[in-house]
């Protein structure tokens, strides 16, 4: 699962910002990094980023698109890399010059320094239910189904989902989320390090043979994470927007 990616030093992490009209934050980081008031030498979204963003389902795209074309325009600057999520999927088409890796190639290894880095959106190995869901929703003919019936309907299928998923709680607790993760097996993948985020819980347990970092939700309190490895932070630093930050 090597795609010969370098984590760098000063890289901007995100993941599951579920962004919508409803849910807005997330804009003015971008603006910020695009007009490089917020300077990075690689941008990587892990997933979840877009409430509703849908290869094939044009709406989705539309409603989408003044942060679409700001992160187009930053990736013909800097390395862009996207984590398909559950919420955000079949995008290669839509980010053209962004590295893009899809449910089924997840987790990502690449290099920091002298360390191995598993990346993944967190959704990878669910089994079950789960897993046919997943497989279901990005099939292209049921998504072209779903965008002809949500055409007609006015666009009543994608705004309904919009209103429920932006009343959810980003911020609930896993309990137990430490045994959960160690009945996973991640320690096959044979990284130092293993960052994912779908459970927004913000938490570092070092294992044995490697640490996991699972990264907060941006939809919960607008945080982020800088890529800076010393003796003050174990890889990743965690920043916050400000709310006098957004005026979107």
């Amino acid at each position: 699962m090597s795609h010969n990616l370098e984590l760098k030093e000063g890289a901007i992490i995100i993941s599951d910002a579920h962004y919508s009209h409803l849910r807005p934050e997330l804009l003015r980081l971008i603006q910020q990094i695009s007009s490089k008031q917020l300077k990075t030498p690689q941008l990587i979204f892990m997933g979840d980023i877009f409430d509703a963003l849908f290869g094939g389902v044009d709406y989705t795209f539309q409603v989408n698109k003044e942060i679409i074309d700001l992160i187009n325009t930053i990736s013909k600057e800097i390395e862009v890399i996207y984590l398909e999520g559950n919420h955000d999927f079949n995008l290669a088409k839509l980010f053209p010059k962004a590295k893009v890796f899809s449910f089924k190639v997840q987790p990502v290894l690449c290099s920091y320094k002298d360390k191995t880095v598993a990346l993944a959106h967190g959704d990878f190995d669910i089994g079950g239910k789960y897993k046919l869901y997943v497989r279901l929703i990005r099939n292209p003919l049921l998504l072209s189904i779903l965008a002809i019936i949500d055409k007609i309907g006015n666009h009543f299928i994608i705004k309904k989902l919009d209103i429920y998923l932006s009343k959810k709680d980003d911020c609930n607790k896993f309990v137990n989320f430490k045994e959960y993760i160690q009945k996973r097996s991640l320690e096959i993948y044979q990284s130092d390090y293993f960052i994912e985020g779908h459970y927004h819980q913000n938490n570092l347990y070092k294992f044995d043979s490697f640490n996991y970092i699972n990264l907060a939700a941006f939809a919960c309190n607008q945080r982020y994470f800088i890529v800076k490895s010393n003796k003050e932070s174990e890889l990743l630093e965690e920043k916050k927007l400000l709310k006098g930050d957004f005026n979107g």
